[in-house]
């Protein structure tokens, strides 16, 4: 297990929108709970509700197409293999009081739980301050939004029928995360590794992060809708739009770099030219 604990590099800025995309999930979180599972379903992006605009304002039971393969407890050898069909769920959906496409943006800020939340939460603490540095508060947050959507809109192409719903800031995080490796690849951040505390590059923490979420979407990609998990399509659809967004803006995070190397040895002069 490697959990990021912090990175090593300051800034210049008092990143104030990153503090404020904080404080709304965690608000987001508690009224979520509580409000209760149907605020939950209601407001959580469901592909099929997308795709087809249309709200699914009652439960529905899904019953998932594969099956689950056992050992047959009565065979004393071992070898015989049972194919048992994987039981019916029942989804609790929700009325919900917008358009069905604007739950791409409302299941950015909702959860599924504690872990879940303070998982993403430290996630954008360690990375989003340098992010919000090179790009500028109004930039940063717009990058945000459109890597939670290139996220969810991943996961819905994967799965465009798929009455599972979705929810976390994941993606947005996972876009925030691969701007942060292509411009800041060799920071080191401080990361626990099973009981021991160490120091890594960005580059091995995080791009190993990116490298398992395409791994395990390709993995999963055939199950995708079937049943509840990660949404590990979010995860590589928002990282992706990360990158991309990297390497637009990837001279001005040089610039930054450079000028931070050099303390103090950024010219008004150039301003205009990285605005």
């Amino acid at each position: 297990m490697v959990l990021p604990l912090g990175d090593l590099e300051r800034t210049r800025i008092t990143p104030y929108v990153t503090y404020v995309l904080i404080a709304l999930n965690v608000v987001m979180f508690l009224f979520q709970e509580s409000r209760g599972d149907r605020f939950t379903m209601a407001y959580a992006c469901t592909p099929w509700e997308v795709t087809h605009g249309e709200d699914l304002n009652e439960p529905i039971e899904v019953r998932p197409p594969s099956v689950v393969r056992v050992r047959d407890p009565n065979d004393p050898t071992g070898r015989r293999i049972l194919h048992i069909d994987r039981p019916s769920v029942e989804i609790p959906h929700a009325p919900t009081s917008i358009p069905t496409w604007m739950t791409l943006f409302t299941a950015m800020f909702l959860h599924g739980g504690w872990m879940h939340l303070l998982g993403n939460m430290l996630y954008l603490w360690i990375v989003g301050d340098n992010v919000e540095e090179v790009l500028g508060p109004i930039r940063y947050f717009v990058v945000y939004l459109a890597c939670g959507l290139a996220g969810a809109l991943a996961q819905i192409a994967a799965s465009p029928n798929s009455m599972i719903p979705t929810l976390g800031a994941s993606g947005a995080i996972a876009g925030i995360m691969g701007a942060y490796v292509v411009w800041f690849p060799h920071y080191q951040m401080r990361v626990l590794v099973f009981r021991f505390i160490t120091v890594l590059p960005a580059v091995i923490v995080i791009g190993g992060w990116i490298i398992l979420q395409v791994i395990s979407g390709a993995g999963s990609f055939s199950k995708t809708g079937e049943s509840g998990g990660v949404a590990y399509l979010a995860h590589v659809g928002g990282a992706v739009a990360g990158i991309i967004v990297a390497f637009l803006f990837y001279q001005r995070a040089q610039y930054i770099k450079a000028r931070d190397a050099h303390d103090r040895g950024w010219s008004p002069d150039r301003r205009d030219e990285f605005a």
